[in-house]
């Protein structure tokens, strides 16, 4: 079972709890008990992988179980402690996980842990959180939960949101350890710190962002991402218009050497009749074909399609050119989503980095229960991406409680 870092859980409780400027009695600890929320989410998911390469074609068949339980709030504390459980079902386990394999790579391992446990205050211009958390800001493209994944991220944190004024929310978190989506073995010691700014304009939302990574080890690195972004809509008659865009640079240090890279989104897109349509250029920039811009806090499924060919950003950098429509109908929602890659920085190898093409429906029915059906087809482009056709299929149901 994957347990809380070494010194942060103790110390960030602890700091939470003086933040609140009172001792709380035992009767008072009694009553947030007796008035507290016990939860539950559980997945049922079937996943196919099939590549065109060496490997075997992969199966899994794995069930995700979450329980937890939230106090009531006493002077404005309350506390969460949640597990998290993932099993293979029915044998169902013919796949690998990232790394030399027999079989084609599906990112769920056996596991569990103490997904979440935590202290919170909350006042109504401030929340603190102190220890074992989920964590997103914004859209997830720098930091998120991959919560697709059976085994979610979360990090051991210290992290504040404040209200000071009406529209503008400030958001500051440490992190002391990234509790990733493989298990406690790929779990990595940090000292990340990370701010963010909201404004809310009538035109939009203004974003500014400082994430300034490092991985706790014995040599000097830092990933330091500053950023901003800005998104919006507007009514156009019976049409809704949709506008974004956002830009970042990154300076990286690994110890031996320095790269320096940008980002930058532009989206765009219109609501009609129900339907959703957008079109995005998104660069994961290069430094001169040796580095590719990073974000390895983000849900990176989310992003540059879901057969997750670039969760590592390749050194020649991404250039992602992509058209999307959604709706609702049968009582769900659909979404069909198309990718152009090319390199940023191209080289005589490599320049097309392939297309992708992506299928989605999915529904809730009940007051509890969801399902849903998603597929992925990637197409390779130039031999030397080092990429191969790939189709990936899932199938689920959910149950939250």
């Amino acid at each position: 079972m994957k347990k809380p870092s070494h010194h942060l859980l103790s110390g960030v409780s602890l700091a939470v709890i003086m933040a609140s400027g009172q001792a709380v009695a035992a009767d008072s600890i009694a009553e947030a008990l007796e008035t507290g929320k016990a939860y539950g989410d559980f997945r049922l998911r079937y996943e196919n992988v099939e590549q065109d390469n060496a490997r075997e074609d992969a199966n899994a068949l794995t069930i995700r179980s979450r329980l937890g339980y939230t106090t009531g709030e006493v002077s404005g504390l309350s506390a969460t402690l949640e597990f998290e459980d993932s099993r293979v079902v029915a044998g169902q386990d013919e796949y690998s996980l990232p790394g030399p394999g027999e079989y084609s790579v599906i990112a769920d391992p056996e596991t569990t842990e103490v997904d979440q446990g935590y202290l919170q205050y909350k006042t109504d211009m401030l929340t603190i959180k102190g220890g074992r958390q989920v964590l997103t800001l914004d859209n997830h493209r720098f930091i998120g939960h991959v919560g697709w994944r059976q085994d979610r991220q979360t990090f051991d944190a210290l992290s504040a949101v404040v209200t000071p004024v009406e529209n503008l929310t400030l958001t500051y978190a440490y992190l002391d350890q990234r509790n990733r989506i493989l298990a406690e073995a790929a779990d990595i010691n940090s000292k990340d710190h990370l701010f963010n700014a909201v404004f809310t304009t009538p035109f939009g939302k203004l974003v500014g962002y400082a994430y300034l990574l490092e991985v706790d080890q014995s040599t000097d690195n830092a990933l330091d991402t500053y950023g901003f972004s800005f998104n919006g809509s507007a009514d156009l008659d019976a049409m809704k218009v949709l506008y974004g865009f956002e830009y970042a640079t990154q300076e990286s240090d690994d110890g031996t050497d320095e790269f320096d890279a940008d980002y930058m989104l532009v989206e765009g897109g219109v609501v009609l009749s129900g339907i959703t349509l957008k079109a995005g250029y998104e660069v994961l920039g290069s430094d001169d074909g040796d580095y590719g811009f990073s974000t390895p806090l983000a849900t990176l499924h989310k992003f540059n399609g879901w057969s997750d060919q670039f969760l590592s950003t390749p050194a020649q950098g991404l250039v992602d050119m992509y058209f999307s429509a959604g709706g609702s109908i049968a009582g769900g929602n659909w979404a069909i989503v198309y990718h152009e890659f090319e390199a940023d920085d191209a080289s005589d190898t490599v320049d097309d980095l392939g297309d992708e093409l992506n299928l989605l429906f999915a529904t809730k029915f009940g007051k509890n229960y969801n399902a849903g059906i998603k597929y992925a087809m990637y197409s390779a482009g130039d031999e030397g991406a080092n990429k191969v056709d790939t189709d990936k299929l899932w199938v689920w149901v959910g149950a939250s409680f």
